[in-house]
């Protein structure tokens, strides 16, 4: 059962409120999301093109637009190594255009999920020179790969990182020292050295600022560059960044530019799932756009999504975008089959009481692994690493949760690995089978994760009768969007919720419809989208329960009436 608690960090709201001409219930919704200060309130309510921050302030960004310079005007052949998830693909898709607009002979691979693995290797790099290759520009890797580009160095090639995960390091005597690849330049802000003021800049965004960069270096309008926003802010929510400081506003100007958007394939990608442009949010990229734009990485080839995006005739966007659909929703069959697996290896050998899980899905698509480690993750709480079987040995990824930095607890037993990287939330990885069980206990006789940690904490942001709920104050909830990582839908919670009447809807049955009052005796309407099994088993034993909830307004035929949409119950 999550441990709930309501947010009670302090401010002179009414105060803000004046201030910015929001109700004081809104500038505790903003409190409570750490933005403190007048100048941090404007850039989150008002903050726009104006307040992203110059690409020159990043680390190594003047000498890799000199660099690229240098390489364009000797008419070298330049190539583009992405990655094959969302980020490296919108990251690989801007740095494409980019180039190509200031006169780069320019190509690009994205490395193949099997038989490549994640970035930039060896292969890549014979390939590359055996193509007459004279520079290469990483972008969503790179910063990891210290043997590879090493040997690209050996072959004779210039090679530009462009990157955001984490720097490896090493303990030393004198404290973490980094451990840096031996490129010509490296755009990174997670570089010590990098005095960047955001240093949560997903890939995409990095390579958006290297490409707005170098317009500006010759002389390209920078409307040109905004119209690439739209990807980057793609990347942004499809890589799961924090949409806070630039990443919102990466996202809010995106979002914007999507609503009319020009590219072709972005649009056949809209419509095939039956979207409308004007109404996409950060929601439908990340469980509608997104899934579809990851799934040609995970099950057939990245080059799918790349070619949708760089589509210049409907005809063939709209045959790419549907089978990227067609490729999410055999997606999404295989997660659902590796998700059960999981939580039965899990309850059936005794694992449960284990505080880090690693499970071995031999059968499991390698591609799926992360998502099914995501799922069981929320199911027991605890971080979770899913592999399977690989061409050489074992691969797979891991999900965390606060408290756990993945990454640095992976670098604790790096010798067990080939490979390794990632967040300290999330990481992927490959090492021999005979190395399993002994990744399992030393990840669990490490961890020092409490019982309490092990709670989810759900954070409510203002315990409010429902009575409050009135449809001016749901409009200006719409100034706090965009939603998503570090920046949570608001939660409300009514203590005393008194369900008059229930039924489930949906040809899947997943939605609970209820009809309720208050202490206070005012009715409404609510929707849970949960587990409706869980909820009614509730609602048999105690008509009057607690929830969770975020309000909104329900059209029907020119009529609108406030609703709840539920989140939790107890």
């Amino acid at each position: 059962m999550k441990k709930w608690f309501v947010s009670a960090k302090k401010a002179d709201f009414t105060e803000i409120g004046k201030k910015f001409n929001i109700t004081p219930m809104t500038a505790r919704i903003i409190r409570n999301r750490d933005v403190v200060g007048d100048e941090q309130i404007r850039k989150f309510l008002q903050g726009g093109i104006a307040d992203l921050y110059s690409p020159w302030e990043l680390s190594g960004m003047k000498e890799g637009v000199s660099l690229l310079q240098q390489a364009i005007a000797n008419g070298e052949k330049i190539r583009v190594i992405g990655d094959y998830d969302i980020d490296g693909v919108c990251a690989t898709y801007i740095l494409l255009t980019g180039l190509k607009k200031i006169g780069a002979n320019v190509d690009t691979v994205i490395p193949d999920r099997i038989k490549d693995g994640y970035g930039i290797n060896e292969h890549l790099i014979d390939g590359a020179k055996e193509d007459g290759v004279q520079t290469i520009v990483t972008c969503d890797n790179g910063i990891a790969a210290l043997s590879q580009i090493a040997y690209a160095k050996e072959l004779g090639m210039k090679v530009l990182v462009t990157d955001h995960h984490e720097v490896p390091f090493e303990n030393t005597e004198s404290g973490r020292c980094e451990k840096l690849p031996t490129a010509d330049v490296i755009i990174n802000p997670k570089q010590e050295r990098c005095a960047y003021p955001w240093k949560g800049l997903c890939g995409g965004a990095v390579a958006w600022k290297l490409v707005a960069a170098l317009y500006e270096t010759y002389g390209v309008e920078m409307e040109e560059a905004y119209k690439l926003l739209e990807f980057a802010a793609i990347a942004t929510v499809g890589d799961i960044m924090e949409l806070q400081d630039e990443n919102r506003i990466i996202v809010k100007e995106g979002l914007k530019r999507i609503h009319h958007t020009k590219n072709i394939g972005l649009k056949s990608l809209i419509e095939v799932n039956g979207l409308e442009r004007e109404s996409i949010s950060a929601y439908h990229i990340g469980f509608v756009l997104g899934p579809c734009i990851n799934a040609g990485g995970r099950l057939d080839t990245a080059k799918r999504a790349l070619e949708l995006f760089a589509s210049e005739d409907k005809e063939s966007a709209d045959r790419l975008a549907g089978d990227l659909k067609a490729l999410n929703d055999s997606r999404k069959e295989l997660t659902k089959e590796g998700v059960e697996e999981a939580i039965r290896q899990v309850q059936e050998t005794g694992r449960r009481s284990e505080r880090v899980l690693v499970i071995y899905l031999p059968d499991c698509h390698e591609s799926i692994a992360g998502i099914i480690a995501g799922k069981v993750k929320e199911r027991f709480y605890r971080p979770t690493i899913v592999l399977t079987d690989a061409e050489e040995g074992i691969k797979g990824s891991g999900r965390s949760i606060p408290g756990y930095n993945m990454f640095e607890e992976l670098s604790k037993v790096g010798d067990l690995f080939t490979k390794f990287g990632g967040h300290p939330m999330a990481a992927g990885m490959s090492l021999p089978k005979e190395n399993l069980q002994k990744l399992r206990s030393e990840l669990n006789r490490n961890c020092t994760l409490t019982d309490e940690d092990m709670v989810e904490k759900l954070s409510i942001d203002i315990a409010m009768p429902i009575q409050y709920i009135s449809e001016e104050f749901i409009n200006e909830l719409k100034v706090l969007e965009p939603f998503g990582n570090g920046n949570s839908k608001p939660l409300f919670a009514e203590r005393d919720f008194h369900v008059l009447q229930s039924q489930v809807l949906g040809k899947n049955r997943n939605t609970v419809k209820v009809y309720g009052t208050n202490a206070a005796g005012c009715h409404m309407e609510g929707l849970y989208f949960g587990n409706p099994t869980e909820f009614l088993k509730l609602l048999e034993k105690k008509d009057t329960i607690s929830i969770t909830y975020y309000p909104s307004v329900n059209e029907f035929r020119g009529r609108k009436t406030l609703q709840i949409m539920i989140q939790d119950f107890q």
